[in-house]
């Protein structure tokens, strides 16, 4: 049930936390020993409930996140744009653009006037930028409207706003995070630094993060 266009990751939170409930009356599983085990979102969603239920006993993170989503999400664009090829003055530029569009959004108090405010902004980008286009094959009111239907999304919004990091500092079972070193979905170095450093402000002992090489953020074995 539910509307999943309108979910956010933490409704998808309330579902881990009712499978959960769900196997604690199961008289086979033992209910000290259920972990979570989460990928990409999943190590967001994770720490959520562990963080909010005594009845998980451990949690592994696959490429999980310990920035908050907006900087996680122009740190991606970076990294994937240079990879395709994307001249550095077009990836600079983007995200000058992104990274104000993103500050927008994490200020925002109402999705109401979101919006409007990603709307005007865009198109001031647009009016004084000259090397900030609209693709070819698409009027700039047309950009900028799927620019703000993307980015105005209720799981987009909340991505954005959310720092696992916050999340983190409150888990108090035994963690272990492990990313790929070659993943530009979730660049391991910074995010793994955040996630041990938020288990170490939480005084949680029974924290470990390893990068495993040669791994994307699917963690198969890659050369690019």
């Amino acid at each position: 049930k539910g509307n999943f266009k309108a979910a956010t990751t933490l409704d998808f939170a309330s579902d881990v936390e009712a499978a959960l409930e769900y196997l604690l009356t199961r008289k086979e599983i033992n209910g000290k020993k259920i972990g979570l085990m989460g990928h990409s979102e999943g190590g967001i969603i994770a720490p959520m409930v562990a963080a909010k239920s005594k009845d998980v006993s451990f949690i592994v993170l696959l490429a999980g996140t310990g920035i908050p989503g907006g900087q996680l999400l122009l740190l991606q664009q970076e990294l994937i744009g240079r990879a395709s090829g994307t001249s550095e003055s077009d990836l600079m530029q983007s995200k000058k653009i992104n990274s104000g569009a993103f500050d927008i959004i994490t200020k925002s108090t109402t999705r109401e006037t979101l919006p409007a405010d990603l709307t005007k902004y865009l198109k001031h980008a647009l009016d004084t930028d000259s090397t900030f286009k609209a693709p070819s094959g698409m009027t700039e009111d047309q950009f900028v409207d799927a620019q703000v239907k993307q980015t105005t999304s209720p799981w987009m919004v909340y991505f954005i706003k959310h720092d696992p990091a916050v999340t983190l500092t409150k888990v108090k079972c035994p963690v272990l995070a492990v990313n790929g070193g070659k993943d530009l979905q979730v660049p391991p170095e910074i995010n793994l630094e955040a996630i041990d450093a938020a288990l170490k402000k939480a005084g949680n002992k029974n924290g470990s993060t390893k990068e495993l090489p040669g791994l994307n953020h699917l963690f198969q074995e890659c050369t690019t």
